[in-house]
């Protein structure tokens, strides 16, 4: 389940912001025994042109929005890592 999960939401994000570089990383190992265990912890590092211009929280909101149908139920946990291309 967590490989369709980690598939989708690469799917959605690629669709949304066009990245140039994306990883998607299942951390639900660092979160045994936590409540959420099991319903998706996952970190996203994306970088896109669309981020440019945009700060921090504006990024991670877009991020949320091209994820809206899976945060109730797919997405326990989201780490964000958002970048515009030559950023460091």
């Amino acid at each position: 389940m967590t490989i369709e999960k980690v598939e989708r939401i690469r799917t959605l994000l690629t669709e949304a912001l066009a990245p140039v570089q994306l990883d998607v990383i299942d951390e639900g190992h660092k979160h045994a025994g936590h409540s959420g265990e099991g319903k998706g912890h996952f970190l996203a590092r994306i970088v896109s042109p669309a981020f440019a211009g945009k700060n921090p929280i504006q990024r991670h909101r877009m991020v949320y929005a091209a994820l809206a149908e899976m945060m109730p139920d797919g997405i326990h946990a989201l780490a964000i890592e958002a970048k515009a291309p030559g950023e460091p």
